[in-house]
Formats: C-alpha cells, sequence, structure tokens
C-alpha cells in the first residue's frame, strides 16, 4: 500500500525516528501506526544487539533530590554527539525525574519503572538506541536515604556523586563533601566500612611489594660492591643492551646474573617476617588514609585538615552514613 508523506511525518512526530525509517516501518505495517511502533522499537533492540561489544564512554550522569532522598543516574551512548543531542538529554532526565520519584530498589527495577509515553524506562532506551543507531544503556543507577543528603555533578555531566548524614549540615559542607566523593573516589567511608576483599587484596600487595624492595635493596648493595651499576642489570634486557652498547663486559653482565640469582635467593629465603608485616601495617594505615572519605585531606581547605576534621568543625555531632559515585572516566 502507498505510505503518504503526512503518515511518515505523523509517525516521525510520535517516535522521533527517521523519515525513511518511518517509511519503511508503516510500510511493513501496512500503516497500522502501533505496529510501525512496535517495528521500530524492534529496530532498537537490533541496534543493541548489532553494538552490544561497543564501550558507553559517553552520556549523562544526573542526580536528583527530595527529601531525605537522593538518586544517581547514568544513561550511556557511544558518542558525545548522540550525548549531546536535546532527544537523549530529556530522556535521561525523564530517567533521573522518575528513579526519584519512584525510588526503585536496584537497576533492574528503574528500568521498569514506566514513563509519561506509556513505555518502561528499559523500552524507551531501546526506542533511543533504534533512532540515534548507537548503544544505549542505563550505566548506574545509586540511591541513598538519610535524614540528610547532598548531591554533585561536575560541570560536563560526566561525574557525580551523592552523600548521607545522620543529619542536618550545612549546605555549603555537605556539597563540599560530595564534591570529594566525586573528585577523589574513596573506597569507603571510613576504615571500618572497607570491604574486606579490598583489604585482603591490598594486605596481599602491601606484602609482597615489601618482600620485593628488602630483596632488591640486598641485590643492589652486593651489586654495587662489585662495581656494577643496579640500573644497568635492572632486568634481562637492559643487561644484554648495555652489553651490547659497551657499558659492561660480558664478565660483569655473568656477574650480575649470578648476584641477582644468589643473593636474591638468599634475602628472600631470609626475611624477617615480622618485619615484613610491621612494614605492610604502614603500607595499609597509609592506604586508608588516602582512600577512606573522612581520613582523606579535604579539598575545599587550605589547612590540610582531613574531611572529618571538616565536618566536625561544622557540627560536632554529623557523621557520614554511605555515598554513591559514577564516572564515564573509570
Amino acid at each position: 500500500m502507498a505510505i503518504s508523506l503526512a503518515d511518515i511525518k505523523k509517525l516521525r512526530e510520535m517516535t522521533s525516528a527517521g523519515m525513511m525509517d518511518c517509511k519503511n516501518a508503516l510500510t511493513e505495517a501496512e500503516g497500522d501506526f502501533k505496529r510501525a511502533i512496535e517495528i521500530l522499537r524492534e529496530k532498537g533492540k537490533s541496534t543493541l544487539s548489532k553494538r552490544g561489544d561497543n564501550e558507553t564512554t559517553q552520556g549523562a550522569v544526573l542526580s536528583r533530590i527530595e527529601g531525605g532522598k537522593a538518586v544517581l543516574i547514568c544513561l550511556g551512548c557511544e558518542t558525545d554527539f548522540v550525548a549531546a543531542t536535546p532527544d537523549f538529554k530529556k530522556l535521561a532526565g525523564d530517567i533521573a525525574d522518575a528513579a526519584i520519584a519512584a525510588f526503585p530498589a536496584d537497576a533492574e527495577a528503574l528500568k521498569a519503572v514506566k514513563l509519561a509515553d506509556g513505555y518502561s524506562i528499559d523500552e524507551d532506551i531501546t526506542n533511543q538506541a533504534g533512532k540515534t543507531g548507537e548503544k544505549h544503556v542505563l550505566a548506574f543507577y545509586g540511591a541513598l536515604e538519610a535524614p540528610f543528603v547532598a548531591e554533585y555533578v561536575h560541570f560536563n555531566g560526566k561525574l557525580g556523586a551523592i552523600v548521607s548524614f545522620n543529619k542536618n549540615v550545612p549546605a555549603e559542607i555537605a556539597r563540599g563533601i560530595a564534591m570529594q566523593v566525586a573528585s577523589m573516589n574513596p573506597v569507603a567511608v571510613d576504615a571500618e566500612s572497607v570491604p574486606a576483599e579490598v583489604l585482603e587484596s591490598e594486605r596481599t600487595v602491601a606484602v609482597q611489594k615489601t618482600r620485593d624492595e628488602l630483596v632488591q635493596k640486598a641485590i643492589d648493595a652486593a651489586l654495587k660492591k662489585v662495581g656494577i651499576n643496579p640500573a644497568h642489570v635492572d632486568s634481562e634486557d637492559h643487561i644484554e643492551s648495555n652489553t651490547a652498547k659497551g657499558w659492561l663486559t660480558a664478565e660483569q653482565a655473568a656477574q650480575a646474573r649470578q648476584i641477582i640469582a644468589e643473593v636474591g635467593a638468599a634475602k628472600a629465603a631470609s626475611l624477617p617476617e615480622q618485619m615484613i608485616q610491621n612494614i605492610a601495617n604502614g603500607r595499609i594505615q597509609k592506604f586508608l588514609k588516602e582512600s577512606t572519605l573522612v581520613e582523606q585531606e579535604y579539598q575545599l581547605s587550605d589547612d590540610k585538615i582531613s574531611v572529618k576534621a571538616a565536618l566536625a568543625a561544622a557540627d560536632k555531632e554529623a557523621k557520614v552514613l554511605a555515598f554513591k559515585r559514577f564516572s564515564l572516566a573509570d
């Protein structure tokens, strides 16, 4: 059947799809608008399927606050060109508005929430993908509820955070701490809330790094004692290249290899375990100071005080309860 230009324009106004896509959908649906809309939706699913492995490193990060509730969402896409389009921005805003209104438990529940057009968020994301030909995803959803919440979204719309507190705190310090979370990316609020697997991983790295450094220190001392520069023999490639350049003789290269093997093995076998643990503990404490929110140096203070101290200066009874953060750059 013939499809009129008026019908094509009508479907375009209903869906924002391209003119040719609308014509093809109406032709396939034999003029049935409802079926044509479904066909365009299916085209969106096809787009997602074909581009399933593509990275969605662009998009929009948005936050919303209502009373003691806060949400942070990210609608992701593949290019900044699509992220800058009015349709994409509107959908991201609609998702954020729906998230704070419905306040679902998780991302899957948010995807099922219906928007004003009658479609679920998941369906509208699929529709948008069909219009642009790019993969679209609900890249992040986080929610907090507490006596007081704060938000921060960076001006470029690609990084944001929400933070909850045990009581009302001054807006300036609350927003400042949200900015701290966004910029400094802490692993947890405090040492007690660091996930056990993160702490165990850090300890394993700290212990191994300590062992390696002590062994290398012994090797370097032995090399220097016989007149060999440790920097010239710190890898097999360096030994070979520096020998070729004449910076090492063949005898020195062989001697260096022997020292590295024998001194390294002897030192590794005799390392004092308690000393290793003590040094590793120091490294863990440094990690906790740099990586937990309340112990980090507060970036908005000139006094090099911690976030905990800055918050206490504003209100001694105030405490950070939790935070959510997302960055498209991570």
